[in-house]
């Protein structure tokens, strides 16, 4: 890959990630090991947290699991449902924070070989696009989540559920229920 190339490639993935604040310190009070991160963005990923990750779901009728759950007597969930939606929400979890510990690792990496000058164009290019990969994996385990979720419940609850997050008027929601 010419050096162009790789420039572009790298301007690229940045662009995927998620801003959190245009006014971002890259100081490290703490002495934190990933100062590369915010601590919100830090905290998310510890923690399997959604941080718009799904918003694309979200706004168009793909309910998330957590906010069902936090519903669940507003859209009169069913026992079954209750437990559907939480055996959705656990998988995405365990699978958010395992991918979360493993981008935290890869960006302490990408961090180190900056603070120990030992940067290579090869190093630098695995380095993102392994992060890169790794975020695109973790979203699609939140994407899928409501994927999954929208298959539990009936389109009354969906339209309720919309509703109560404020997003109703975002367009027709389509027959794809189980319900």
């Amino acid at each position: 890959m010419t050096d162009a190339k790789l420039i572009i490639a790298l301007i690229l993935c940045s662009l995927l990630l998620p801003v959190q604040s245009l006014d971002m310190s890259y100081a490290d009070p703490q002495g934190d090991e990933v100062n590369t991160l915010s601590e919100d963005e830090v905290q998310g990923l510890l923690n399997g947290e959604g941080m718009g990750m799904a918003r694309a779901a979200e706004l168009n009728h793909y309910p998330g699991p957590r906010h069902v759950l936090d519903l669940a007597s507003q859209l009169q969930l069913s026992h079954a449902q209750r437990n559907k939606a939480q055996e959705i929400y656990n998988r995405m979890h365990d699978e958010a924070v395992r991918l979360g510990k493993m981008i935290l690792q890869k960006e302490k990496e990408l961090n180190d070989i900056f603070k120990r000058d030992e940067v290579t164009l090869t190093r630098l290019k695995t380095l993102v696009m392994e992060i890169a990969r790794l975020r695109a994996e973790l979203r699609f385990f939140h994407l899928l989540a409501h994927l999954e979720m929208k298959g539990v419940l009936s389109r009354e609850q969906i339209e309720k559920y919309d509703e109560l997050q404020g997003h109703r008027t975002r367009g027709p929601i389509d027959e794809h229920h189980h319900h």
